[in-house]
């Protein structure tokens, strides 16, 4: 999503468990938008694939995990054929008319209106559409290799990463700063106006301090 303009802009990623979902990488819109492009449904295709993708990378295997990406993704890929005339080989054709049931609590069925051969040409470019993201997405995290790392390690110490955040891990670049600890009492400190090694003095009450005794 980072490395993709035509996506919405990445808002934040968190590995914290959100309902069924074990992490939740989140998008946001800059305004309110009714139509989208072609590369913007190709480049949501891409994003749905990376975390399968990475499996593959570092765990050198599959979990299903990427069960509900998936599933989005091969929807996605067959509305835009069949829906959106979004394929260059069937054209600017929709296939399969949806017809409501409103005697039977509206229930929407789907009417198949082509033939068999076109069945088996709608699947192959649902199955182009996909695996042509898929490849998109492998590239972009091969070459990002590192990056991805660094983010995998970030999230695990912090949990919950903005875009500010991720775009410093991108860089190679501290996200936070270290928070200042408390010295306890008698070590030593240096201090700012004369350079001299203190010692902190410990903290008593009126009935323990002996001038006030």
């Amino acid at each position: 999503a980072y490395f993709l303009p035509e996506s919405d802009p990445l808002h934040k990623v968190t590995i914290i468990p959100r309902g069924r979902a074990l992490g939740v990488t989140m998008q946001l819109p800059e305004e309110d938008t009714y139509n989208f492009t072609r590369e913007y449904m190709e480049a949501n295709v891409t994003i749905l694939l990376a975390g399968r993708i990475a499996e593959e990378l570092f765990l050198g295997s599959m979990t299903t995990g990427a069960a509900d990406d998936l599933d989005r993704v091969t929807e996605l890929a067959r509305k835009m054929v069949c829906e959106w005339g979004m394929s260059e080989k069937m054209g600017p054709l929709t296939f399969g008319k949806k017809e409501e049931q409103i005697f039977l609590g509206r229930e929407i069925s789907q009417h198949r209106d082509y033939s068999e051969e076109t069945a088996i040409k709608i699947d192959a470019e649902v199955k182009r559409i996909v695996l042509r993201g898929y490849e998109r997405a492998k590239e972009i995290l091969e070459e990002n290799r590192e990056a991805l790392v660094r983010l995998a390690k970030a999230l695990l110490e912090y949990e919950t990463l903005d875009y500010e955040e991720i775009e410093k891990v991108m860089k190679g670049e501290k996200i936070r700063q270290a928070v200042a600890t408390e010295e306890p009492p008698g070590s030593p400190v240096v201090s700012e106006e004369t350079g001299d090694q203190e010692t902190v003095a410990p903290l008593v009450g009126p009935e323990e301090n002996p001038a006030t005794a």
